[in-house]
């Protein structure tokens, strides 16, 4: 498809894209095209297929913006730099992006760790960031000013994963296997106290990130004898481990299995675990079949751009991050930092993921609602579910959502009941 015929198929979805304000300021102090500065996992030992979604998703939103009209007059342009997923990787693209690059604010960011290493650098530098798919809390927890996040927080994604594990019949004890990541470290950690607060033993494993060969982490896991297995590392690397666990007969088809949330990228993860039916995958947001009318847009055009047969949750949060910059740049009739900032704090924003707003900031600290410093500039609300491949070979979309129940489609499968 070329440019020119995505711009006309775009219009639409890209109006909204935007809420634009009546008589918004002009691009006459504004150099055209307005930069923002991306972060995505593009080189391993990141999560490479991660990355890969979000910048196909942060490019296309670059599309629907310039589209619509661009940003106070300019079209945008979104400078996507590879993290690689380290972090001290992560601060020299911060750096680049707005040092040499000149970008005016920053979206996307994966990996936590990328998260935790390079906010100051933004911060520091009065450059607005509004971070993707990194789930550190303290990401937030700080309260830095120029810091927001539209992924849930670890703590909370963590307690889906306990309280899931908790309705498995049978299960006394659990193994878990994390990364030692920003990531990794604080969710296990989570997760362990959720299940041992109520009764079931857990015992953590873990591997350092891009880890490739289990077979001693596997053959540990056995000794243990566990009821269940909860994997909590990211990318290719989890896609080793679920098939290395199922060659050793304790993967998805063994025992209750959740494996890493790369899986719901579903062509890759059946090409890599053809072992996998059964898995439980946590996913950020619905089913398709209750996106939004610009989630239903978007995946169209990314699925049509990509090839593949399902959107993941953390293309969705790229393409918003960029699109809500672009909205707070609009509104705040300026690429001043500052003015973004206050502008993010007051804005209502239509994503892919639904309605996008921070309740806690400058005007109101969490506190004041018996909240932890975790929520300032959070997005209070993404879905959280549990999903379940059923049948061998299924898209991610349409898996079963199989929890919590406000979500729940099907009852899910125990395989070893």
């Amino acid at each position: 498809m070329t440019k020119s015929s995505l711009t006309g198929k775009f219009l639409l979805v890209a109006t909204s894209t935007l809420a634009l304000v009546a008589g918004a300021a002009t691009a006459q102090d504004v150099s055209c095209p307005i930069r923002i500065g991306a972060l995505a996992p593009l080189s391993a030992p990141g999560t490479v297929v991660g990355g890969e979604a979000m910048r196909d998703a942060m490019l296309i939103a670059e599309e629907d913006i310039n589209a619509a009209g661009g940003v106070l007059g300019c079209g945008i342009e979104v400078v996507i730099g590879d993290s690689e997923g380290l972090p001290e990787r992560a601060v020299a693209i911060m750096e680049r992006l707005i040092t040499q690059d000149g970008v005016v604010a920053v979206g996307g960011g994966y990996h936590s760790s990328v998260g935790v290493a390079s906010k100051d650098v933004a911060n520091d530098r009065g450059i607005p960031v509004v971070f993707a798919e990194t789930w550190n809390d303290t990401i937030t927890g700080d309260k830095q000013k120029y810091i927001f996040r539209i992924a849930p927080l670890s703590s909370w994604t963590s307690n889906i994963i306990w309280e899931f594990a908790l309705t498995v019949p049978g299960v006394e004890k659990v193994a878990i296997l994390t990364e030692n990541t920003d990531y990794g470290i604080p969710a296990s950690q989570e997760t362990a106290k959720g299940l041992n607060e109520n009764g079931v033993e857990s015992v953590i494993f873990s591997v350092d990130i891009g880890t490739q060969d289990y077979s001693g982490i596997v053959n540990r896991i056995m000794a243990e004898d566990p009821d269940m297995i909860i994997t909590l590392v990211t990318g290719e690397a989890a896609y080793n481990f679920t098939q290395q666990a199922a060659d050793a007969g304790i993967g998805p088809l063994d025992i209750p299995f959740q494996t890493g949330q790369d899986a719901l990228e579903s062509g890759a993860y059946w090409e890599n675990v053809p072992d996998g039916q059964y898995a439980f995958v946590q996913r950020i947001g619905v089913p398709e079949s209750q996106f939004t009318e610009k989630g239903k847009a978007f995946a169209a055009v990314y699925k049509e751009r990509t090839g593949k047969s399902d959107v993941e949750s953390y293309a969705m949060e790229a393409y918003d991050s960029i699109a809500i910059l672009a909205q707070a740049i609009e509104e705040a009739g300026s690429t001043d930092g500052d003015a973004i900032v206050m502008a993010l704090e007051d804005i209502r924003h239509e994503g892919t993921l639904g309605t996008i707003y921070f309740d806690y900031g400058l005007k109101r600290d969490p506190s004041e609602d018996g909240k932890g410093d975790e929520w300032w500039h959070q997005w209070p609300d993404p879905a959280i579910t549990m999903i379940q491949y059923q049948v061998e070979g299924q898209s991610s979309t349409e898996a079963a959502i199989v929890y919590p129940e406000a979500y729940k489609t099907a009852d899910p499968v125990f395989v070893n009941q």
